[in-house]
């Protein structure tokens, strides 16, 4: 998906990289540097065992997120 570098030295720099976080999140559905996720991309982990995972935390917004990237690669394959 992509990387941003952000230099957070200050607090304004800091909180810039906080507000590109959040609008990532809100605007875009998308999370970053989730273990799970990247795990599944890498193949070091399959779809059952992300389901697993997202089932196991699906009273969180966490576990949705991981359902959903669960559901969104089923439809890819």
């Amino acid at each position: 998906r992509g990387f941003a570098w952000f230099d957070t030295g200050t607090h304004d720099s800091l909180v810039e990289a906080a507000f590109f976080v959040q609008t990532l999140a809100n605007r875009q559905g998308q999370r970053m540097a989730v273990p799970e996720e990247i795990a599944f991309y890498q193949g070091w982990i399959d779809r059952a065992q992300l389901v697993e995972r997202g089932e196991a935390l699906a009273k969180s917004g966490y576990g949705a997120y991981l359902l959903a990237v669960a559901a969104e690669a089923a439809e890819a394959e």
